[in-house]
């Protein structure tokens, strides 16, 4: 929290923010301005609210402490910068950014509020280092709607894919280096990213569908096709890094791709060993690279799964209840802090206290379990009567003034 210190004006959203990280911490069942207001010992929600809509602080700041955190502390010359996006179910129309819009949170297509991540991920940890909020053309054709929900008057729409550009730039520009970049399908399809890396100088291995086109020597093929004509003596059991039930063995082949720019292009094809299920990358990078190298970025893909689990089940990520654009920014910055030290602490436990052979090393859930019991704060039956009454208060309010609408809209 002192890192992030110069970001507030005063001391009292400074304290606050602290509070509410530590709220995010905590093992709350539902972690909101009202459950986290209660757990730290205020007598209402409305100041954590008002810190999250009218307090004067820099989120974008906070987020750029976070970054310079995590690049810190989890320093990895081999590290990669994976993208990819999250998505919260929601309820009407008025939360900023949604719409019905497919989301991999439900599998299926949903209304829904989706944001795009860079995460960090290294040897020692992974953690998110940057968000933007993925804004529709329902909300960046319609300026009152958008107005009403914190937007700024600048806003315009931006593809996934030109807000993960952004996000990587922001992380360049900041003065960080990194070799390379790995993503799913939605970043892997677009050429504008591609070309971009490659501009940077930045090796990439980003998935494409089945169906995307390649040209190799022989001609334009789609990827599924190009994978037909493999030897099956050029496949390659391969490890793509260590999961939950131990290392992730798959078959691998690599096929020169014929380009027009500088550097080596080629196609990555995955063969489940179990299922035959195949699944293709595209691949750029300007100095040499063994096919194990190119495995092990495409196995770093997995790292933002667990960073999205550990964010929203630690920390609290997708659990917000606010509509507003600045005040989703603030939240989910704050949430991004808490996993960080979460990845930090863990990361410097296995570094200078290796666990013994007869435990298994710190995880993030069981550091959070320890940290909860050393901070959580103790209140008296006062404190927890005074918080039952001001809810029924103001469950009686919003019952009274939803009768009132009713019954004049009857009339």
């Amino acid at each position: 929290m002192g890192q992030i210190a110069g970001r507030f004006t005063r001391v009292e959203p400074r304290l606050r923010a602290g509070r509410l990280v530590l709220g995010l911490l905590s093992d709350l069942p539902r972690k909101n301005c009202w459950t986290i207001a209660e757990w730290a010992g205020e007598t209402s929600p409305h100041s954590m609210q008002h810190l999250l809509c009218r307090a004067v602080w820099d989120a974008d700041g906070v987020r750029d402490d976070v970054r310079e955190y995590v690049v810190e502390h989890l320093h990895d010359e081999a590290a990669v910068l994976v993208v990819d996006e999250t998505g919260d179910v929601k309820k009407g129309t008025r939360t900023v950014g949604v719409q019905r819009q497919y989301t991999g949170t439900a599998g299926r297509i949903e209304n829904s509020q989706v944001a795009v991540y860079l995460v960090y991920a290294g040897e020692q940890g992974h953690a998110a280092v940057d968000r933007e909020l993925y804004i529709p053309r329902s909300w960046t054709c319609d300026p009152d709607r958008g107005r009403a929900a914190g937007l700024g008057e600048d806003t315009v729409f931006a593809t996934k894919p030109e807000l993960a550009r952004a996000m990587i730039e922001r992380f360049l520009n900041a003065g960080h280096r990194v070799g390379w970049v790995t993503g799913d399908e939605v970043y892997g399809g677009n050429p504008k990213l591609r070309s971009a890396l490659e501009e940077q100088g930045i090796g990439y291995v980003l998935a494409v569908a089945c169906s995307s086109e390649v040209t190799a020597g022989a001609g334009a093929f789609r990827a599924d096709t190009l994978a037909r004509k493999v030897p099956k003596r050029a496949w390659q059991k391969l490890s793509a890094g260590r999961g939950a039930k131990g290392q992730r063995f798959y078959d691998w082949v690599v096929i020169d791709l014929a380009a027009s720019t500088p550097g080596n292009h080629q196609l990555l094809i995955r063969r489940n060993r179990t299922t035959g299920e195949l699944a293709y990358y595209r691949c750029h990078f300007t100095e040499p690279a063994p096919l194990a190298v190119l495995v092990k970025v495409a196995g770093s893909r997995w790292r933002v799964e667990e960073t999205f689990q550990a964010e929203k089940g630690l920390a609290g990520l997708d659990e917000h209840q606010v509509r507003r654009c600045p005040s989703w920014t603030r939240w989910i910055t704050l949430a991004m802090l808490a996993h960080a030290f979460l990845a930090v602490v863990r990361a410097q436990e296995h570094a200078r206290n290796p666990a013994p052979d007869d435990l298994v090393p710190l995880s993030c859930n069981e550091i959070q379990r320890l940290f909860t019991v050393a901070v959580q704060p103790l209140h008296d039956l006062v404190h927890r009567l005074g918080w039952s009454d001001w809810r029924r208060r103001h469950q009686e309010r919003s019952r009274t003034s939803y009768y009132r609408r009713q019954a004049a809209a009857q009339t």
